[in-house]
C-alpha cells in the first residue's frame, strides 16, 4: 500500500452541494491540483530511488517492460505502488470485463491526460490527472494466473531481424567475446555464427538498439549510449521470454544516473523505452500478421 493513498481518499466522489454550504468550485479545484503534486512528487521521488539502487533500476525495466506503451512517469508510478502488477485498469473498466475487486484492496494511482490549457507564453499544455487503477491480482478474474505465452525461437529471431533499420550479417571475424556488433561506420550489424538462438536475442537486440538511437548523422557515440542498449535489450528478453539470468547485471548502472535531476533521469529512462519500443513495434507486427494467418488457414 502507497503512503500517498489517504491523500486521494473520496478521489472520485465530488461533494454535493449543501443549502447552507454550497460547492466550492475552487476549493475543489485546488485539492485536485494538490493531488497531482503529490503524484508528481512520488514520480521524482522513485525516479531517485532508481538512480541510487541498481536492484531498483531492474524493478523500474522489469515494469517498464510489461507496460511498455504506458510513460516512463507512469511506470514509475506502478514501480512505487504496485511493482509486481502484470495488467491494471480502472474500476469501472473491470466491472465491465465481468472481474470485481476484492475487499479490502486498495487501488494506485496513474496519470491519465485531462484538458488542454493555456500556458503563460501561449502555448498549449495538457494537464493530467490522477486515476486509481487496480492490478488484475486483485480482482476475482479467473485469468490472471494464466501463463504467459511466446512464440518459438525461431520466429522470435525471425520477428527481431523484420524490418531492421540496417544490414544484420552473419560474421566470422568479431574479436573474442563480442557476439554482435553495430558498426556506425558502415551502418550494419554482424553476429557471430554458431550461437544458440537465446544468445543470438540477447546480443542482436542490443546491437539493434544502437542502430535505432543512431541519427546517421556521422556523430553517434556508442559509448554514450551504452547503457541505453543494454537495458533495452533486458527489457525486450523479459517481453518476448528470452533468458536474463546471469546475463544482464545493473549494479552499477545507477552510478551514471545519480548524479542527475529527476527530469533528467526521466529523459534518459525514455530514450531506453523508445529504442526498445521501437523494435517490439516491429516485432508485434510480424507476429501479428503470422497469428492472423493461422487464424485463416483452414482447418485439415
Amino acid at each position: 500500500m502507497s503512503n500517498y493513498d489517504d491523500l486521494f481518499r473520496h478521489e472520485n466522489e465530488q461533494p454535493a452541494p449543501q443549502s447552507d454550504q454550497p460547492f466550492d468550485k475552487e476549493a475543489w479545484a485546488q485539492k485536485k491540483q494538490e493531488q497531482r503534486e503529490t503524484v508528481y512528487t512520488m514520480i521524482d521521488d522513485t525516479a531517485g530511488a532508481v538512480s541510487q539502487d541498481g536492484a531498483k533500476f531492474q524493478g523500474y525495466l522489469d515494469v517498464q517492460s510489461r507496460f511498455d506503451r504506458y510513460s516512463v512517469s507512469n511506470s514509475l508510478l506502478i514501480l512505487a505502488q504496485k511493482p509486481t502488477a502484470t495488467r491494471i485498469a480502472d474500476f469501472d473498466t473491470w466491472k465491465e470485463q465481468g472481474a470485481y475487486i476484492r475487499k479490502k484492496e486498495s487501488g494506485f494511482y496513474i496519470l491519465e491526460p485531462g484538458e488542454e490549457y493555456q500556458r503563460d507564453d501561449g502555448t498549449t499544455g495538457i494537464s493530467y490527472n490522477p486515476k486509481k487503477m487496480f492490478d488484475i491480482a486483485q480482482t476475482g478474474n479467473s485469468r490472471k494466473r494464466e501463463t504467459p505465452s511466446y512464440p518459438d525461437e525461431r520466429t522470435r529471431l525471425k520477428a527481431l531481424m523484420d524490418h531492421a533499420p540496417v544490414p544484420i550479417r552473419i560474421s566470422e571475424t568479431l574479436p573474442s567475446g563480442v557476439n554482435a556488433l553495430y558498426q556506425p561506420d558502415t551502418r550494419e550489424i554482424q553476429v557471430r555464427r554458431g550461437m544458440d538462438a537465446s544468445s543470438i536475442f540477447r546480443a542482436l537486440s542490443q546491437e539493434l538498439a544502437h542502430a535505432e538511437m543512431d541519427t546517421g548523422d556521422g556523430n553517434y557515440n556508442r559509448s554514450e549510449h551504452g547503457l541505453h542498449a543494454y537495458c533495452a535489450s533486458y527489457m525486450l528478453c523479459k517481453q518476448y521470454g528470452v533468458e536474463t539470468g546471469g546475463f544482464y547485471h545493473f549494479e552499477g548502472a545507477p552510478q551514471m544516473l545519480s548524479a542527475l535531476e529527476p527530469q533528467v533521469i526521466r529523459a534518459e529512462l525514455s530514450v531506453i523505452k523508445e529504442a526498445a519500443g521501437e523494435i517490439s513495434s516491429r516485432m508485434n507486427r510480424l507476429l501479428n500478421q503470422q497469428r492472423q494467418q493461422k487464424r485463416q488457414e483452414p482447418e485439415r
